[in-house]
């Protein structure tokens, strides 16, 4: 097999090295335009999994390698004064130009011929003399280019500005995030060590600082110098140093997050960041590089064709990649929107940053330094207003709204359970909440309550718009207030056009065969083609609607509810108002947000108004239409939560979508926090994260992340009503109060899961 690598980085030279180790007569040449000795970087990090890969397919190059790491611990955050120190980490990094090296030695000892300052003009007539050629040449990849068509790459240039530079002052002891606020904006470092006496430092910073230095316009030098100006108490005299003076001006860059939907043609392959990049905040650009290697190198060797070789490593490396993105996107956005995390005290701003990806959880972060997160949740819970001892989880710390005082920060989500009866709640909705009041949570919701017969979603939701139904509530309300430490809250909302439809197991949001009743909404847009047509509101309609809710919020005082919630989500009428997907009014109620939003803050303040003022009030929204600039934006949803703040919402409940039949939701775990995390974050504003949560490690991450103030979760409570409970036994928590009746069954679970834990497992 006669086969070409373009590029000698270390995907170019690891493929090489790997396929002449399963082929040793294979005529493998390297071809790299740069000379042997040219680096453009510095260090990079590769994690000790990528190490046992190395050592597993090839033990000498491993072990020279390894010879050259420079091994650290410990990250550590220093930000408005403070030091923030975790361990348990596990890092290692070497220098570019010394892996480059190790690995061009090792190549050559195998056979490997390697070109250097030798440039391509035309890959498709290149490919004409090799039987394989491995396009690694890199984020600016020529390959990639001339068969732009074929590859169909996604080139995405990230917001934030960075450089890559070097220095002197080793950083030896951790991999270093250091944060600095000038009179021109924040810039950040990243800075760790590679080899004896150097250490790579990315300077980072967002575009309007950027701009407000002017680096656009600088020479490297001058913009070296500002970064040891700004860095310099990290520095301890050690310059700066740059390696890209091939580079005209500043040497600034975005960085392009590339993903190929194909990733061959013909007998070309792509490999490394010529098919798809990982941000440099997870250090995961050489690892993937090196994976892809020797998986590509198992494939062209033990297949019959190199179609099938290339399908089958697509296949693979494709899931691998999505998954280090996904994790890199996590981190890359939490850096470009890291203003919205500047006012978090240390503690949080420290747990933040290091749980960004997502790939290191609460529970995570106690295998690698129980000490650090111990003192965290100390600190989560003493600015609760909790006690210092016992050290509990951020699940169980205290909440207040007005002067509602919650034990803990669990949330049972509303779940409609369509038993209600013209209206009225019955016994299965007695034992359902009551259930769930009993199991732990700190407060609970009923299901979107209704405010009239027609505001119904399907004939069996319940509402207060009748004294039974007060009635019905009140015995449930006594009962959770005398036999639990739950607190309830009522959801109170209207179908819209979203009603007179069946009950979920007939089939969601389909209309009845019978009986159905007229629907209003903002305008005359059917939820889709098989429902009816509602019939645009009038302002008769509006104030009609709005004395109902009114009606509904003084019931649910009378009933004895803690809080009430006005649910401004999921397409209902109010939702209908907020969203332009819904709402194509040419009155004072339609067109900007502003207009949209009058007729839904006329309800919320018609209500507050009659709602006690020591009880609480939330709204529920839809914080994207998930239809892009169509609809309701995560940039809307911040000024929408702070138009029902200011006009008395003590919280803002952050959900998601269910406003179109045309959304394209992104699923995922927690993938409704983001959303929670911008409102809270940006507006100063308490909010409640929901949205596929099902882990207490979920709960607790999100709490302590300072991502949302309550945390709800739905299903797991359909699942099991003693949720709550049963997390805080799971996670070795004893201070949750149990039902007295219920103890013996409570100690049981505290000895198995005990003796879970001493096994190594959990229950």
């Amino acid at each position: 097999m006669r086969v070409a690598c373009l590029g000698g980085g270390p995907a170019g030279l690891y493929f090489a090295i790997s396929l002449k180790l399963r082929q040793p007569d294979a005529d493998v040449t390297v071809f790299e335009r740069n000379k042997p000795d040219d680096t453009f970087g510095w260090g990079v990090v590769l994690s000790d999994e990528t190490l046992d890969n190395l050592m597993e397919n090839d033990p000498a190059s491993a072990k020279a390698i390894r010879d050259h790491f420079a091994y650290w611990d410990d990250i550590a955050v220093f930000y408005r004064g403070s030091k923030q120190l975790s361990t348990g980490h596990g890092f290692c990094g070497i220098g570019r130009k010394r892996l480059l090296l190790l690995l061009q030695a090792r190549a050559r000892e195998l056979g490997v011929t390697l070109v250097f300052e030798h440039s391509i003009d035309s890959v498709a007539e290149f490919a004409k003399g090799y039987d394989l050629v491995v396009a690694s040449d890199g984020l600016n990849s020529i390959a990639r280019t001339e068969f732009a068509d074929h590859f169909k790459p996604n080139i995405e240039m990230r917001a934030c500005k960075f450089v890559w530079l070097g220095t002197r002052q080793k950083f030896d002891d951790a991999f270093t995030f250091i944060f600095e606020e000038t009179d021109k904006g924040w810039l950040w470092a990243h800075a760790y060590q590679f080899d004896a006496d150097t250490a790579t430092f990315i300077v980072e910073t967002d575009e309007d600082t950027w701009n407000a230095y002017g680096f656009g316009e600088m020479s490297q030098q001058e913009s070296i110098a500002v970064c040891e100006e700004v860095f310099k108490d990290h520095l301890d005299g050690h310059a700066l140093m740059t390696n890209a003076n091939h580079i005209r001006g500043s040497a600034w860059i975005n960085f392009p997050r590339v993903l190929c939907e194909t990733w061959s043609h013909e007998n070309v392959v792509l490999m490394g960041d010529a098919s798809a990049s990982a941000h440099f905040s997870i250090g995961s650009g050489t690892k993937l590089a090196l994976e892809s290697a020797i998986a590509l190198a198992d494939y062209v060797t033990t297949k019959e064709t190199l179609a099938e070789a290339f399908a089958l490593y697509q296949e693979e490396r494709r899931v691998q990649v999505l998954r280090l993105q996904s994790a890199a996107r996590n981190s890359l956005e939490w850096f470009e929107e890291v203003q919205r995390y500047l006012g978090l005290d240390p503690v949080q701003f420290n747990y933040s940053l290091l749980t960004r990806s997502q790939r290191i959880s609460h529970e995570n972060l106690r295998l690698r330094d129980p000490e650090w997160l111990e003192s965290a949740e100390r600190w989560f819970q003493t600015q609760a207003g909790g006690p210092e001892t016992p050290v509990r989880a951020p699940m169980f710390a205290p909440f207040k709204l007005r002067e509602m005082a919650l034990e803990n920060r669990v949330v049972v989500s509303p779940m409609a359970q369509y038993k209600a009866v013209d209206g009225c709640p019955t016994d299965w909705h007695f034992v359902h909440y009551a259930e769930r009041a009993k199991g732990g949570a700190g407060l609970i919701y009923t299901e979107m309550t209704c405010t009239s017969a027609k505001g119904r979603i399907t004939p069996g939701c319940p509402g207060l718009y009748a004294p039974e139904h007060e009635a019905a509530w009140r015995r449930l309300t006594d009962f959770v207030h005398a036999e639990t430490t739950a607190k309830i809250c009522c959801q109170i909302g209207h179908s819209g056009r979203k009603g007179s439809t069946n009950v979920a197991w007939k089939g969601m949001d389909s209309p009845l065969e019978r009986d159905n009743w007229e629907l209003i909404s903002a305008s005359a847009i059917p939820w889709s083609a098989e429902n009816a047509v509602p019939r645009a509101m009038t302002r008769d309609d509006m104030d009609a609607v709005k004395a109902e809710f009114v009606a509904a919020a003084q019931m649910a005082e009378r009933a004895g509810f803690d809080m009430i919630e006005l649910h401004a989500a999921h397409g209902y009428l109010i939702s209908s108002f907020i969203s332009p997907l819904s709402n194509r009014r040419d009155d004072d109620y339609g067109g900007t947000l502003d207009d949209r939003l009058r007729y839904p803050l006329e309800i919320f303040a018609a209500m507050r108004a009659v709602w006690p003022a020591a009880r609480p009030m939330s709204v529920r929204i839809s914080a994207s239409d998930w239809a892009g600039a169509d609809g309701v934006t995560p940039e809307e949803a911040v000024e929408i939560a702070k138009a029902f703040s200011a006009a008395g919402a003590d919280i803002i409940d952050v959900s998601a979508g269910q406003t179109s039949t045309d959304a394209k939701p992104v699923y995922g775990r927690m993938f409704q926090t983001p959303f929670s995390d911008r409102i809270r974050n940006e507006a100063n504003i308490a909010t409640m994260a929901v949205g596929n949560i099902y882990e207490p490690d979920h709960v607790n991450s999100i709490l302590m992340a300072g991502r949302a103030d309550l945390v709800c979760l739905a299903r797991p409570h359909l699942a099991d009503p003693y949720w709550t409970l049963h997390a805080g036994a799971e996670i070795g928590d004893r201070a949750q109060p149990w039902p007295l009746p219920y103890e013996a069954g409570r100690d049981q679970l505290w000895r198995l899961a005990d003796r879970e834990a001493e096994m190594g497992g959990a229950v």
